[in-house]
């Protein structure tokens, strides 16, 4: 049964930095395109990075520069690094793979002063 859970969010302010983790079970880990997603109150759910089996990374314009993907593929975890955060970044943010169709439960972050 393919899983993701994520951990790590929570209230932070202007221009902190978070860490938002994605611990993955069930399928290939290493052969999966991995991504992120965000939706904030109102709007659209988004894409905000994926990260494939080569370890390359797509970003979403809004965070170039300010959030990174990465992954350990021998503890099926990915994480998603958020630097310089904006209120605009707050969202429920939750992690998977569209091959499989699955996505984890979703963690809130906050950013606000």
């Amino acid at each position: 049964q393919v899983q993701f859970v994520e951990s790590g969010g929570g209230l932070m302010q202007p221009g902190g930095s978070l860490t938002l983790s994605c611990t993955a079970s069930g399928f290939d880990f290493g052969a999966a395109v991995l991504e992120w997603y965000r939706q904030a109150p109102g709007k659209e759910r988004e894409l905000v990075e994926r990260i494939d089996s080569t370890g390359r990374g797509d970003y979403a314009d809004s965070v170039k520069g300010r959030f990174s993907l990465t992954r350990d593929i021998s503890k099926k975890l990915n994480f998603l690094e958020m630097n310089n955060l904006k209120p605009e970044d707050t969202a429920v943010y939750d992690c998977g793979a569209n091959e499989y169709g699955t996505w984890g439960q979703g963690n809130q972050v906050t950013v606000d002063s």
